[in-house]
């Protein structure tokens, strides 16, 4: 919406002596400037009108409000503030009544706090989730909220950034009751003539009693701030959130207001909203692949997955989730068995947690069907094939996909690593072949890689994103490279972490300074957890095209060679005594980094937290940049978004290439090129970075082109 034209996006409508105040913002009735200045204009309306005795806001559509309009995101405010409006809606001398259908979230909530009255219908949901984009809600939400509810509660809501249903809002006193027939109009109508009727007096949040226990407010808002300083350790919004509660107990309400709005200007020009606000924009433009723009996405309504390991049976549960119906191909009836008690062990762990209930577990598996012949897969629409990672037995599937799927079936490969365009043209069809590369567990992480190879149809790649939008991934467009785009660069940042490692610094200070960075477990932890045979299997397979002048670090492989494949096998970089799940510094694997060391002729050097990061990142960024380069992946926000959603990157940073234009990409130049003087083979800048710094450009520059 162009904020310069005028819009009707508010509407007023006289129901008896009650004013309708209806917002109709589509899509979800965000709080755009045009917004503002109706239920502005509305208020004030209703103040001299002597005819209005109450006023009734309401969103049209499914929403209430769903919050700010990222369409003014990184723009200057436009008046009215929101603020001004949920002064101006609390100050009313008329009973003001909000009625909650859908969303009502961030600033959607302020204005329903503002309000004297609220109610919500069910299915509604409320929040305030500023916390999740480096913000604290600069409305009034940390003033009014804990004076509202009390402090632990708004802490909570505030801290969490999570949604509550209407039972629950009425439980904590967020609203007043829920609506008896679910017609957000018609109940608030109901409870706006109720009140009237009673003569309910008009009631400021601002003047609510939840801080009364004044005890027990000053306890949790310190037991929140302890805990927020070890939960989101180099954090900056969370603090703040505390500090502003703890405002609302101090301080008046005016004061309280000033104090958080310096605070949420605080928030604003922080580094880490920055990064949130990248990556909340990343997320959905990585949607918009160039192939869903051309083609329609095929029907999908079942879906074979061949393989029941670990990945395999996480595809299916995913699947599953989705409400598709899938069948499960194994070799024989025992793997078959083994194949389906893997799903179901996930689901039992979900009714242990109290998340599911035996008949939701029973209707789930309704939808799943096995069997040990492909003849099972001929009418799905698509076929996921999760086997063995060998390009041999992928090619042995896929000839039997070819023969026995329907024309129009999907032929995807999880593959991690391997050629697709190879498996594609090992087959009759190579158009309806392509890559949907799962990262485990399957079930729960939300990185899906579309891997894309040359001959595959348009409408094909954009019936995977569509799939992945059924499953709740996150689809990303990749090429068809030797890792693609996630594990290519990790390769790179890892072999970066093994020259550390051989140079001089522990595994163990290696992960804690990623860590300390905001990952949430280091490189070796990783490996550990994945399993070190995995990628000992690879380097195996990459050896006989391995440049023989490149610097390669034997660690790993001595461990592998003692069976030490991490968590798995009880010990890999770190011990894992009796199953144990988080790991503890083992000494005969740093006696045999340092034989490694005297082996390779290397002096050992200290290196600072601060060193390891530099070059951990500059690896990271430099290989990003070569994949984007190359066309691997279509923007720099693609390798942000892989690596926010499939490697833990931290999300307050945005991603690789936002760190790198934060940093500036002149400086990272530097450190490659420094770098570079010990190993020039291995610390090449990426023609990418070298051409952007030429320029004066950055990153962010390409992002929004294609």
């Amino acid at each position: 919406m162009n904020p310069e034209v005028s819009v009707d996006v508010v509407t007023r409508e006289l129901r008896g002596d009650i004013l309708v105040v209806t917002l109709d913002n589509p899509p979800v009735n965000a709080l755009g400037v045009h917004v503002r200045r109706g239920l502005l204009a509305a208020i004030k309306a209703a103040e001299v009108d002597t005819a209005i005795a109450a006023v009734l806001i309401v969103g049209a559509g499914r929403n209430f409000i769903g919050g700010a309009d990222i369409r003014e995101f990184g723009k200057l405010p436009m008046p009215p503030s929101l603020t001004n409006v949920c002064n101006l809606i609390e100050s009313c001398s008329k009973p003001v009544v909000a009625s909650i259908r859908g969303a009502a979230l961030g600033g959607g909530l302020e204005v329903a706090l503002a309000a004297h009255y609220r109610l919500a219908v069910s299915g509604a949901k409320l929040g305030l989730p500023e916390v999740t984009l480096g913000l604290l809600p600069g409305a009034g939400g940390t003033q009014r909220a804990p004076r509202l509810i009390g402090a632990a509660a708004a802490l909570d809501l505030l801290l969490s950034g999570r949604h509550v249903g209407a039972d629950e809002a009425t439980k904590l006193g967020l609203v007043d009751r829920v609506g008896a027939s679910g017609d957000a109009l018609a109940d608030g109508l109901a409870y706006a003539r109720e009140l009237l009727a009673a003569h309910a007096p008009v009631r400021r949040t601002r003047d609510a009693a939840g801080l009364g226990d004044r005890k027990a407010s000053r306890a949790a808002i310190e037991a929140a701030r302890e805990q927020t300083s070890k939960k989101s350790r180099g954090l900056f919004a969370p603090l703040k959130i505390v500090d502003a509660v703890q405002a609302a107990l101090e301080l008046s309400f005016d004061d309280g207001l000033g104090h958080e709005h310096q605070l949420f200007l605080q928030c604003i020009d922080s580094p880490q909203h920055a990064g949130l606000i990248h990556a909340f924009f990343a997320e959905r433009e990585v949607l918009k692949a160039p192939e869903i723009r051309t083609a329609k996405p095929r029907a999908i309504a079942s879906v074979g997955v061949i393989g029941g390991g670990t990945m395999g049976a996480g595809i299916a549960v995913a699947t599953l989730d989705a409400g598709l119906p899938v069948t499960m191909i194994e070799r024989d009836d025992a793997s078959l068995a083994r194949g389906r008690a893997h799903i179901e062990k996930v689901y039992d762990g979900q009714i242990a947690k109290g998340r599911m209930t035996p008949d939701g577990k029973a209707t789930v598996m309704s939808r799943l069907s096995g069997g040990t012949s492909y003849d099972a897969l001929v009418s799905v629409d698509v076929a996921i094939e999760a086997v063995f990672e060998d390009l041999d037995v992928k090619k042995a599937v896929f000839a039997e996909l070819d023969r026995v799927c329907k024309p129009g079936a999907v032929l995807a490969t999880n593959t991690s690593y391997l050629d697709i365009d190879a498996i594609a043209a090992s087959v009759s069809r190579p158009a309806d072949v392509i890559g949907l590369h799962f990262f485990s567990p399957a079930n729960l992480m939300k990185l899906l890689e579309t891997v894309v190879p040359e001959k595959v149809g348009a409408d094909v790649v954009a019936s995977a994103f569509e799939f992945a939008k059924k499953l709740h991934k996150v689809p990303v467009h990749a090429g068809v490279c030797d890792g693609f785009i996630g594990n290519r660069v990790l390769a790179v940042y890892r072999t970066a972490a093994d020259h550390m490692m051989e140079d001089g610094a522990s595994p163990y200070q290696i992960d804690r300074a990623v860590r300390e960075f905001g990952f949430p477990m280091g490189p070796l932890q990783v490996v550990d957890l994945a399993g070190g045979d995995i990628g000992w299997a690879t380097r195996k397979r990459r050896a006989a095209t391995r440049d023989p002048n490149a610097r390669y670090v034997q660690i790993a492989d001595r461990l592998c060679e003692r069976g030490w494949f991490g968590q798995k096998t009880g010990r890999g970089f770190y011990l894992y005594p009796d199953g144990a799940r988080s790991g503890t510094p083992d000494p005969e694997v740093e006696a045999i980094v340092d034989a490694e060391r005297e082996r390779a002729g290397v002096t050992p050097r200290e290196f600072t937290d601060g060193e390891i990061i530099r070059r951990y990142m500059a690896a990271m960024i430099n290989e990003g940049a070569n994949v984007v380069h190359e066309g691997i992946a279509l923007r720099p926000l693609d390798v942000d978004v892989v690596f926010l959603y499939g490697y833990g990157f931290p999300r307050h940073r945005g991603g690789p290439m936002k760190y790198a234009d934060t940093e500036g990409l002149a400086n990272v130049l530097a450190d490659i090129r420094a770098f570079a003087k010990e190993d020039p083979q291995f610390w090449q800048p990426s023609p990418l970075i070298v051409d952007l710094v030429e320029r004066g450009a950055d990153f962010a520059s390409l992002n929004y082109s294609a």
